[in-house]
């Protein structure tokens, strides 16, 4: 992708601002934590990797200024401000623990070389992503080079990661092999990632593709025209189930009864060794507003009830395959998940 969805650039955080796309390309220069924080929280930046790699570049921004005589006080503040952003993506967990230990390695050094060795590991964290979307491109599309007719659901391409992205790595990678395939891409409501951010990044790639409403897929399925579903992941549980966008239950039930394979692409950090099922998996609830309007003009009577979570869990006997960047994980996931986990 020629568009950077985050970078660390002059001691700042720049970030392409995702609620824009696809009609305008701004980017957003965060000059302290805070900002990044908003950014996290308001979807100028979304995607389970993605939050992870700006959570990181925030910790490092935020120490930069950080006095001396409150240095220890001030690092927890930052790490606490940006934990409490989004609560399902694990990725933003994972990197700030990251940032903690590096902190903990590196204080007894004195305050100068903790600020380096934190920007060094936000760097470190942004370009392990790239390399491992690539990874799990490398070994999705070799799982699925037989298939013509694929299935998305919202956005888990460069946008959503530092870069290729997880599931449109895997169709990238596809694309790179020489197979041919069509895509059909859910316009996922109501922030609309499929219709804004995955419908761009297929056109700028010149992936073959074809926007459809969340309530067609069953009639592509029933039709024999999806030979195959990937979709990203925002947490991954012990046993299986994962979290990911609203509605990605409902595609999931749907290949399922029509014998679709229904895959699952993200990298190992989005694995919670810790979280033993999808029932302990925390549901972020978001805005009103994201329902009952839509680009500021609402669509609902005024004054009428909305419910908004974020995300739905996927059981994980609806999901033929895991993959990473270290692999393919298949069932039973209880006990071949923990071979695919570091920690």
């Amino acid at each position: 992708m020629a568009v950077k969805t985050i970078q660390w650039k002059n001691d700042r955080v720049i970030m392409l601002d995702q609620r824009l796309l696809p009609h305008k390309e701004v980017y957003r220069v965060c000059r302290d934590y805070n900002e990044v924080a908003e950014a996290i929280r308001n979807m100028v930046i979304r995607g389970a990797p993605a939050i992870g790699v700006a959570a990181a570049m925030g910790v490092a921004l935020g120490m930069l200024k950080a006095p001396e005589k409150t240095f220890d006080r001030e690092f927890d503040r930052v790490v606490l401000t940006l934990g409490k952003t989004r609560p399902t993506a694990v990725n933003l967990f994972w990197a700030l623990q990251r940032m903690r230990d590096v902190y903990s390695r590196n204080r007894s050094k004195g305050v100068e070389s903790v600020k380096r060795a934190l920007r060094d590991e936000a760097q470190k964290i942004f370009r392990d992503d790239i390399a491992a979307n690539k990874q799990i491109g490398k070994y999705g599309a070799s799982l699925m080079r037989n298939a013509k007719q694929i299935m998305t659901y919202c956005n888990a391409g460069a946008l959503a990661t530092a870069g290729y992205g997880t599931a449109l790595g895997v169709l990238r990678a596809l694309k790179e092999s020489g197979s041919h395939f069509e895509v059909f891409v859910n316009e996922t409501r109501p922030f609309l990632q499929g219709a804004r951010l995955t419908a761009w990044e297929l056109k700028k790639e010149k992936i073959s593709a074809t926007l459809i409403t969340d309530n067609m897929a069953g009639y592509l399925m029933q039709k024999g025209k999806v030979d195959a579903v990937v979709v990203g992941c925002d947490r991954v549980a012990a046993n299986g189930d994962v979290a990911n966008k609203i509605g990605t239950y409902t595609i999931a039930v749907l290949a399922k009864r029509h014998g679709i394979p229904f895959y699952v692409a993200g990298p190992t950090s989005s694995i919670d060794i810790n979280c033993p099922s999808g029932n302990d998996i925390p549901i972020e609830q978001r805005d009103a507003k994201e329902v009952s309007h839509l680009f500021g003009k609402p669509l609902a009577p005024k004054g009428m009830k909305v419910f908004n979570p974020a995300f739905d869990v996927t059981a994980q006997d609806l999901i033929s395959a895991i993959i990473t960047e270290k692999g393919v994980i298949n069932p039973p996931y209880q006990p071949n998940i923990r071979n695919y986990v570091s920690y």
